[in-house]
């Protein structure tokens, strides 16, 4: 197989691997499985949180979607997250990662990763020149996010690969934005790639679920290990969930990032607007660098409102059909504000520093009619 789509709607479901030639892969709902004898105890099948046959064949979609040799799901993406950092590192390990990240990711670096005496530098790295000069005989991994949550900052994949081999550190990549839809770092050289696949990979905001992709069959024993001793998998009803919808990730993608480029451009023009970032526009510092590495643009971009947090507060409460909420990538449109909602716990003055002003509004764009959501934007902006 080799497009994405016949590979999003086929792997991992081959109807002839399955027992009564099911063209959708059945839902394994069983725990445990019954042997013949005690010298087969171990082989197969043994345990639901080990392997399951339902979430075996969402590893293999996932990892084909990525140009893959291996893909793990996990029951979140930060549970994808802690399960890579676990496996990988020890007591005394240093990270360098992008200063601009999602903040649960940050949370987990500082509130829980510390207590196990792994440190972490946060650099821009918008300038890979910036990670090689925070790198330490320590060093052990390089994390980032690319284009980043919230304000859509891009790092060159493959220079930092190569720094990254350089300094003998896995380089991670958080691909939730992007999707292999539009990115797929593996191809530019880093080591590992996460996803929060409640996100984008799922598509409807209705179910957790994350995600590791990896070509190394040496990280890949060790994470395999790891997320069988920890625990944090997703049920088998999840992983058919996440696995039937990715078979429309493509047409999904197209659409977010159509209905993204039209808003964008509309709001760039717009008197209440002071910036627009999206890495579509030409206007994006690093629209060169996107055109470049990704294939598309995805559907997210943040937005500065003339007013301060009292403007966008009164933005996002007046829209009647994009949704208040946190979260992204949904078939439907979400707004958020990240000062105060999924950014809120980072000190504001760290905040300003980064450029998340208290005005900055994300937005999650969906798949409904564009001429819908542009007159939402329109009426909303009319209050602020």
């Amino acid at each position: 197989m080799r497009g994405f789509t016949t590979k999003a709607v086929h792997a991992g479901e081959d109807p002839r691997e399955t027992l009564h030639g099911d063209v959708v892969h059945p839902i394994h709902l069983s725990v445990t499985y019954w042997k013949r004898s005690v010298a087969e105890a171990e082989e197969g099948y043994v345990y639901s949180r080990t392997s399951n046959p339902t979430r075996d064949a969402l590893e293999k979609k996932l990892a084909a979607l990525e140009n893959a040799r291996y893909a793990l799901a996990f029951s979140s993406g930060l549970a994808a997250e802690a399960t890579v950092i676990l496996a990988l590192l020890r007591e005394g390990d240093h990270i360098v990662a992008f200063d601009d990240l999602y903040g649960g990711t940050k949370r987990l670096f500082q509130r829980v990763m510390a207590r196990f005496g792994i440190k972490v530098t946060y650099v821009d790295a918008r300038d890979p020149g910036n990670i090689e000069k925070a790198l330490t005989p320590a060093t052990r991994m390089i994390w980032l996010e690319t284009p980043t949550n919230p304000l859509l900052k891009l790092t060159d994949i493959r220079a930092a690969a190569e720094i990254a081999s350089r300094a003998g550190a896995y380089l991670v990549v958080d691909n939730t934005f992007a999707t292999p839809y539009f990115q797929r770092p593996l191809e530019l050289g880093a080591d590992i790639v996460v996803h929060s696949a409640t996100k984008y990979l799922s598509g409807h905001s209705d179910l957790l679920a994350g995600a590791v992709m990896v070509n190394s069959s040496e990280v890949y024993e060790k994470l395999k290990y790891h997320q069988n001793a920890v625990g944090a998998v997703p049920p088998p009803l999840d992983s058919y969930l996440l696995m039937r919808s990715l078979k429309t990730l493509a047409l999904r993608m197209e659409w977010h990032q159509h209905n993204a480029m039209k808003i964008a451009e509309h709001l760039e023009s717009h008197p209440k607007v002071d910036r627009v970032i999206y890495p579509g526009l030409s206007t994006h510092p690093q629209h060169s660098l996107a055109k470049r590495q990704m294939t598309g643009y995805s559907g997210m971009l943040s937005f500065e409102l003339k007013g301060g947090a009292g403007a966008a507060v009164r933005f996002v409460e007046s829209l009647r059909i994009i949704a208040l909420a946190e979260s992204l990538g949904g078939v439907e449109s979400l707004v958020e504000i990240p000062s105060l909602m999924t950014h809120a716990s980072i000190p504001r003055e760290e905040r300003l520093k980064k450029g998340i002003t208290d005005g900055l509004v994300r937005l999650s764009v969906g798949i409904e009619d564009l001429e819908d959501l542009i007159e939402d934007i329109e009426q909303a902006l009319k209050k602020t």
